[in-house]
């Protein structure tokens, strides 16, 4: 019987498929040694190539992984090259086993570039995407990507790419720098015909971290990604960003454009939504600061944040390429308790909607000691048609101008629209009042409250004097009816002048 049990033991430890704790352990293994950089075995003639020279490189759709199968979902590779220098490891799972996918440059048009592929043949991948049906069901859409560092992105229905989501954030917004961590390699778990959510993990690798990540991704509507990690410190760090998104804020409605721009707004996300564990809702609108600035609520488990992009019409951006309104927000829900900690957002100065300048994440007040794990998971939901709203009327605009119109002196207007079916089923003759403060820097000159009857909400209209204007002023404020919350905290932050 005893020899019987052992063998039955041995077979079912036999049998076991890859998962997570196959990462984690490779994860764990890797913490225990020092970090060493990726090499590049880039050949010159590809080193050499112009930003337009390498973007001529496309990846022969017939020949990505799964499509001759018919599989639901396909993989698309990306060639190295560019700011991807180093080759990324990427791997199938079938059954039980995990199989490398070997490089082919056979598998790529270089276009015009005159590079000679015997010298491609061992080089391997900068990243990946992911092509599933949500916009047609006969047409394979790419709904998620993975390129550069630990940088991912994700679609639903009728989005175009805009914020991007990362492994993990490290000493972001820091003078010592920040480090970027990197996804070093993964494995793509084989769908069965009928399935609609692909699994994906990663191997994340730091100067002062490894990971394991599970990502879980089920297009749609809004397409979801459900994210497990596991973390392993190798030496301690100063500010850990747990779930970050970064996301691109030129100009908007309560920031003009400081050069002629045909477009009255130019942004990726409009604003930072939270939910914290107070069950109160936060919503700060982002801006672009002369200088870095950094700011951060002190929450205890937080129920969820984004960086958002709520402002829908076409009309506010008028960019017929672009197509802002069809951006993406992200909401991150977290999954177990996160305890205490503080949700960051760092905001940093931009010439022009090339970069990306917003920054946010949830930075946890207690982080292990080296060598011991740190687990976390979250739930994203890449959304546009329904995004994840406070149930009480929520902010819809903030502008900004000068404090009078016909005299211009040195105060400032801001002018706070709120909107929600709550709004809309006040009587008339309802009265509401605008509460607002302002830190030690600011100083209220006056507020007034009234409906908009454009809209049916209503609009909080507040005037300020800033008294340091190297210094930024933080403000706050709400709708309330008596004893009652009304709406949202609109939480803003005027930077320097």
């Amino acid at each position: 019987m005893l020899a019987m049990a052992l063998c039955l033991a041995l077979a079912t430890n036999g049998a076991r498929a890859f998962d997570f704790a196959d990462v984690a352990q490779q994860a764990q293994k890797l913490s225990r040694s020092a970090y060493e950089k990726p090499a590049t075995n880039l050949p010159k003639t590809i080193q050499n190539l112009t930003y337009d020279q390498y973007r001529d490189i496309r990846f022969d759709t017939d020949k990505s992984l799964w499509h001759s199968a018919k599989l639901p979902f396909e993989v698309a590779f990306f060639h190295q090259g560019l700011f991807y220098d180093h080759p990324v490891k990427i791997n199938e799972i079938v059954g039980k086993k995990a199989t490398p996918v070997k490089f082919d440059p056979a598998s790529f048009n270089y276009g015009k570039n005159d590079i000679d592929k015997k010298q491609l043949q061992d080089l391997g991948f900068a990243g990946f995407r992911i092509h599933f049906p949500v916009n047609a069901e006969k047409y394979k859409d790419e709904v998620m990507v993975f390129l550069g560092a630990s940088y991912f992105r994700a679609l639903g229905k009728g989005q175009l790419y805009g914020v991007s989501a990362r492994g993990l954030a490290v000493d972001t917004g820091l003078n010592t720098g920040e480090e970027f961590p990197q996804f070093s390699e993964f494995w793509l778990e084989r769908p069965q015909p009928g399935d609609k959510e692909l699994t994906i993990y990663a191997l994340l690798n730091s100067t002062r971290l490894t990971g394991a990540y599970r990502f879980v991704l089920k297009p749609g509507a809004d397409t979801t990604v459900d994210v497990k990690a596991r973390l392993y410190l190798r030496a301690p760090v100063t500010t850990l960003g747990i779930a970050p998104l970064t996301s691109m804020f030129y100009f908007g409605e309560n920031q003009h454009a400081e050069v002629d721009d045909y477009r009255p707004e130019v942004h990726d996300s409009d604003g930072l939504s939270v939910h914290t564990g107070a069950d109160e809702w936060i919503w700060r609108p982002l801006v672009n600061p002369k200088r870095l600035l950094v700011t951060s609520f002190a929450l205890d488990g937080p129920r969820g944040f984004g960086l958002m992009q709520r402002d829908r019409a076409y009309s506010s951006y008028q960019d017929l390429e672009a197509h802002y309104e069809k951006r993406p927000s992200v909401w991150i829900e977290p999954k177990g308790k996160w305890g205490k900690g503080r949700l960051e957002l760092v905001q940093l100065p931009t010439p022009d909607e090339t970069n990306d300048n917003a920054v946010a994440y949830w930075v946890p007040e207690a982080l292990p000691k080296p060598g011991q794990p740190l687990d976390f998971e979250y739930r994203m939901l890449w959304q546009k048609d329904g995004e994840t709203q406070p149930p009480l009327a929520r902010v819809v605009q903030t502008r900004r101008g000068h404090g009078y119109t016909r005299k211009v002196d040195d105060s400032v207007a801001l002018i706070v629209e709120f909107e929600g079916p709550g709004l809309k089923k006040l009587a008339p003759d309802a009265k509401l009042t605008g509460v607002v403060t302002a830190d030690a820097n600011g100083k209220l000159m006056e507020t007034n409250t009234y409906r908009n009857e454009v809209t049916g909400g209503w609009r909080m209209a507040v005037r300020l004097h800033r008294n340091d204007l190297a210094k930024p002023v933080e403000l706050r404020g709400f709708l309330r009816a008596g004893d009652d919350t009304l709406s949202e905290t609109w939480s803003y932050i005027l930077p320097p002048n």
